[in-house]
């Protein structure tokens, strides 16, 4: 694929070293990125403990190109590069693998699916302040205590107390957390109420290769914009397969999501502008009055319905939870990145590309060797596998 090379044009407007500027040269923007493919193969989530890792191990630096006696790139190095790089150059390295999985026959491109999952902020439920009036959370309870003939000089007494009120809710439009103004108050994975961010990925479902991917607010909803997102994925499908197929012609048939993605409008968008067939359940199927919808949203809810019950949508339907529930374990359990230690959605972003690209890329070497991830080699030499 040329990766590095590629990398080196993309980024080359953005890391030239100034020869009178006195300072040091930009570190290798390919390194750093393979310095992030370690940390995902690795499930290491901080820049800390991927810098540490690829100074320690021999056979990491020879994959950066760093002899015994070099110094690796420092923890500091990966702010630098976030911050020099805009995310048009993540997604075009993004694209670069994608370009690859097209290559050894791993993006066909007929059938999406979208999903999103949970990523827990770097910020806590305690740092939240009232976005008016700056009073921290903990203040605005030990006031409705205070009133309420609590002992406020008692941490406990005020907790159990702000545990029972009547009418407690922590709004998004009411609070925010200032060392992380982008994280919203949602729920994790496990059920709890915690500072989240909402990843959301759409996934080729005949191979499991992830086509786009982006980190979205944790109180964004999954139907707003969804023609947006898919449309964007759909064309980025055509751009990889633009000599396969009859030109105007969309090459991906559907789309495939659960019941929280459905939205009669966005439906009608999705079919009208990219001709797909939407597979996706209507929650509110008993709830809704077809005579409520115009006429294009009441024919695109009907066929939406007709595909969820056909044998072709229930075989798809079960292919989105294999594929894409298996997408999210690798890059946010095993990958280190389900508790992210950055903060700001653009910076979380960049990160998770990284991550994105290197899950293709072990696609991409189990298709050529078999073996998908160092541990899975390394099980292999030593007869574990």
């Amino acid at each position: 694929m040329d990766f590095t090379g590629r990398i080196h044009r993309l980024c080359e407007v953005h890391c030239k070293a100034g020869m009178g500027s006195g300072g040091r040269p930009p570190t290798d923007p390919a390194v750093m990125f393979k310095m992030m493919m370690v940390g995902f193969l690795e499930g290491i989530g901080s820049d800390r403990g991927i810098a540490a890792r690829c100074a320690d191990s021999l056979i990491i630096r020879r994959f950066l190109g760093y002899n015994l006696t070099e110094e690796t790139p420092d923890h500091s190095s990966f702010t630098v590069f976030r911050k020099r790089l805009p995310d048009t150059v993540f997604q075009a390295a993004h694209e670069v693998v994608v370009e690859g999985l097209r290559a050894h026959g791993l993006l066909k491109g007929r059938h999406l699916g979208i999903d999103s999952s949970v990523i827990e902020a770097n910020a806590s439920l305690s740092g939240l302040v009232q976005r008016n009036t700056e009073t921290s959370y903990w203040d605005y309870v030990k006031g409705l205590a205070g009133e309420a003939g609590v002992d406020v000089n008692d941490p406990v007494a005020v907790a159990r107390f702000d545990r029972g009120r009547k009418g407690r809710k922590t709004s998004n439009r009411e609070w925010y957390n200032p060392d992380d103004p982008d994280a919203k108050v949602g729920r994790t994975k496990d059920g709890a109420c915690d500072m989240i961010y909402k990843p959301e990925h759409k996934v080729d479902l005949e191979t499991g290769a992830i086509i786009a991917a982006e980190v979205r607010p944790g109180d964004a909803g999954d139907t707003a914009d969804l023609s947006t997102r898919i449309i964007g994925a759909v064309e980025l499908v055509g751009e990889m397969h633009s000599g396969d197929h009859a030109e105007g012609a969309s090459r991906v048939r559907d789309v495939t999501a659960d019941k929280g993605f459905h939205s009669p409008e966005e439906l009608g968008i999705i079919r009208n502008e990219t001709g797909a067939r939407t597979v996706i359940g209507d929650a509110g199927a008993a709830r809704r009055k077809p005579e409520n919808l115009d006429p294009e949203a009441r024919q695109a809810v009907g066929r939406a319905a007709r595909a969820v019950k056909s044998k072709s949508g229930k075989a798809l339907l079960k292919k989105r939870g294999m594929h894409i529930e298996r997408g999210f374990a690798h890059v946010l359990d095993c990958g280190g990145l389900r508790r992210t230690a950055l903060r700001g959605l653009a910076n979380i972003n960049k990160l998770y590309l990284c991550g994105i690209l290197t899950f293709n890329l072990s696609l991409i070497m189990r298709k050529l060797t078999g073996l998908g991830t160092p541990r899975q080699a390394a099980a292999v030499f030593l007869g574990l596998l």
